[in-house]
């Protein structure tokens, strides 16, 4: 008897994971390609400023980045010491750890596609709902910046009388290789007339023609570096809290009985449930969505499982009081209730929306991996379980880390 239910625990485990497994790995190469591409400067001057603008970039900026709720406290802290108002980064703060690329796809994997669509678009909802909220006790001072303006070649070159036509107007903004770069400062008359007349080797690189070798490099680094970042830094960090949570959905679905957890039912009393249970743990997003997965499976209504989806990546106890320190107690205070109110809301329009446009959230374990060819699903598997071993993952590829 305890041998069969060790079994079909085992069974049941490796079920969920053998579902999630390609899904996560689409999601995880998406989020290394955000931090590979996405540079924090631009990140933070996507979410400066004030108002229903900044929170609306902040909520969008953060939706896909893969931070769970302890993880997002020091980039959050790093974009409000930059300059974000408080609005902005109490929205960055519920975004970016209630859904992620990663976590949509697991989710469109485990719950089908109304819950992966529905599930981010109440996360965006609740970081702008709050952040809205926030100005309510925020004070509206723009915060103080190191530099208002930073002068560039180009406007130096302009106040000194440079023609419209030189390198820097030539290229866009963005270019990183620019006439401040140090190596033409003595040679730039040389280079303009090299580049008019066509001339050949050093001469024809003008100050702000980069050598494609170098454009060439410069890629290939950041391929490695997304590479590295979801398949070495970011799977580190979420594989325990992944493999805990995937082990817990695999147990739900051996050991309660669907009518255990199903006398909560739907409705206000079961999210009141979830919201409770859901506050003070620690979970991220991907790691709570075979959790959640397991819920649907035992009767908890989609609505109650969303509230869960929600708050539980969201907020743990060893954030408030960082929370606290950096944005005051006021603020603290109304991030948590606005969270709790937006996250019921969502949850009862979710319960609404299922009952007048019949749509429907079913638990998809077993039938996901069956949709794509079985030899992928378990490729995916064991390509997880091999990287997750960093021991292992080093010895054989070392550039990963």
């Amino acid at each position: 008897m305890i041998l069969d239910l060790f079994s079909n625990t085992l069974a049941n485990i490796w079920l969920v994971y053998l579902d999630t497994a390609f899904w996560l790995m689409i999601g995880l190469l998406a989020a290394g390609v955000i931090k590979a591409f996405i540079s924090e400067d631009t990140m933070k001057r996507w979410v400066g400023g004030h108002g229903l603008g900044a929170i609306m970039r902040a909520a969008l900026v953060g939706a896909p980045l893969p931070l769970c709720s302890c993880g997002v406290l020091p980039a959050a802290i790093g974009l409000h010491r930059a300059g974000a108002s408080k609005e902005a980064t109490v929205s960055f703060l519920i975004s970016t750890p209630e859904t992620s690329v990663d976590s949509v796809a697991v989710t469109y994997a485990l719950m089908g596609p109304v819950m992966a669509v529905y599930r981010p678009v109440a996360a965006l909802v609740n970081a702008v709902g709050t952040g809205l909220l926030t100005t309510l006790v925020s004070d509206t001072a723009v915060p103080a910046k190191s530099s208002d303006t930073v002068a560039s070649c180009c406007a130096t070159e302009k106040s000194e009388g440079t023609p419209a036509s030189s390198c820097c107007v030539a290229k866009p903004e963005a270019y990183e290789a620019s006439c401040c770069s140090g190596n033409d400062t003595g040679n730039e008359k040389g280079n303009d007339s090299a580049s008019v007349s066509g001339g050949a080797s050093g001469s024809a690189y003008s100050c702000c023609s980069g050598d494609s070798d170098q454009v060439s490099e410069k890629t290939a680094s950041k391929v490695l570096l997304a590479l590295r970042y979801a398949g070495a830094e970011l799977l580190d960090d979420i594989s325990k809290w992944l493999f805990i949570g995937i082990a817990l959905a695999g147990v739900m679905i051996t050991f309660i009985p669907p009518d255990w957890l199903a006398q909560w039912g739907g409705g206000l009393t079961a999210m009141l449930v979830m919201l409770v249970v859901g506050i003070p743990m620690y979970i991220c997003a991907v790691a709570s969505t075979p959790v959640a997965t397991g819920l649907l499976l035992a009767g908890v209504s989609p609505g109650a499982v969303l509230v869960f989806l929600l708050v539980g990546p969201a907020t743990n106890i060893a954030s408030f009081a960082l929370l606290k320190n950096e944005l005051g107690l006021k603020v603290t205070i109304i991030y948590l209730a606005g969270l709790s109110f937006f996250s019921l809301m969502m949850g009862l329009l979710l319960e609404w929306l299922l009952l007048s446009q019949r749509w429907q959230v079913e638990a998809r374990i077993g039938e996901t991996h069956a949709m794509l060819p079985e030899l992928v699903s378990w490729i995916s598997a064991f390509l997880l379980i091999f990287l997750a071993i960093k021991p292992l993952r080093r010895a054989v590829i070392p550039k990963l880390g």
